[in-house]
């Protein structure tokens, strides 16, 4: 007796099957996702290479909803007029960061900048209207071309602030840095990038003499970035009751330190009772 073999689904069932599963923008939709706005230096624009090297580790690292880079006015299309003054940006950088929240809202919202950018990330941080939960500098630009210590903006803020700085970096030098981050209101964490410029780039001498890479060390930077989101942020996304979607190599840390925060809350409130 023949087989029975199930008919093929139609092309309408077909249809309905694909429109039922889960697109990836839902999915990060779902487990919040961070949201990230990554904004170029002073000299280059979003499509140098340096900025797609780095736009492909923060989308990785932090497995971002996506991380949205632009290209300021005076450098668009083209364009190589000199920076104006950071101050000058804000405007712009603000209708980008709330263009991106618009798209994805109720996603946290991380703020990163090359150089010039990251100082212009920090005032935009400070805008009424935008709800930034924590802000990247790599290769924040401390001094000044006159030698002063640019530092008024990142005291003023209270969010959780990340330096990534090369070691040789004459544009922030490790202890002025140092110096401002001890009067510094808000959570902050620096790391060295061992030999690097103020764009990283560490010298073939170095490089052979520490037996590492330039992939390596970039690679390490970028680490430390997500660890960075995911022990400042879980105590926000706790408190919000929002759930942040992680890489799966720090989700098990981020689970450990939400037991612990419950764990102190319960001790507390024992504490409490007692007295």
């Amino acid at each position: 007796m023949a087989s029975s073999i199930p008919d093929p689904p139609s092309k309408r069932r077909r249809r309905n099957q694909i429109e039922e599963q889960p697109t990836e923008t839902a999915i990060h939709s779902q487990k919040k996702s961070p949201l990230v706005v990554f904004a170029h230096g002073a000299g280059a624009p979003s499509t140098s290479e340096w900025m797609i090297r780095w736009k492909k580790l923060l989308a990785k690292v932090l497995d971002a909803v996506e991380v949205v880079t632009f290209d300021y006015p005076y450098i668009s299309g083209g364009k190589r007029r000199a920076p104006p003054k950071a101050e000058k940006l804000v405007e712009y950088h603000s209708n980008i960061v709330k263009e991106a929240v618009d798209k994805y809202p109720g996603h946290p919202l991380i703020l990163v900048g090359k150089s010039m950018g990251s100082r212009v990330s920090c005032m935009v941080a400070g805008e009424d209207g935008i709800n930034v939960s924590g802000i990247v500098c790599l290769g924040y630009p401390l001094k000044g071309m006159n030698g002063s210590i640019r530092d008024e903006i990142i005291l003023q803020l209270t969010l959780p602030i990340m330096f990534v700085q090369g070691s040789k970096d004459s544009l922030c030098p490790l202890d002025k840095l140092s110096a401002v981050r001890k009067k510094m209101n808000s959570i902050n964490e620096l790391h060295v990038v061992d030999g690097g410029d103020h764009s990283f780039k560490i010298a073939k001498k170095h490089l052979l003499s520490s037996g590492s890479t330039q992939e390596a060390a970039e690679d390490q930077a970028s680490e430390a970035i997500a660890d960075f989101v995911t022990k400042n942020f879980t105590v926000l996304l706790l408190s919000m009751g929002t759930s942040f979607f992680l890489p799966s190599a720090l989700e098990h840390q981020c689970s450990l330190t939400g037991e612990r925060l419950a764990a102190q809350t319960s001790q507390s409130s024992l504490e409490a009772n007692e007295d």
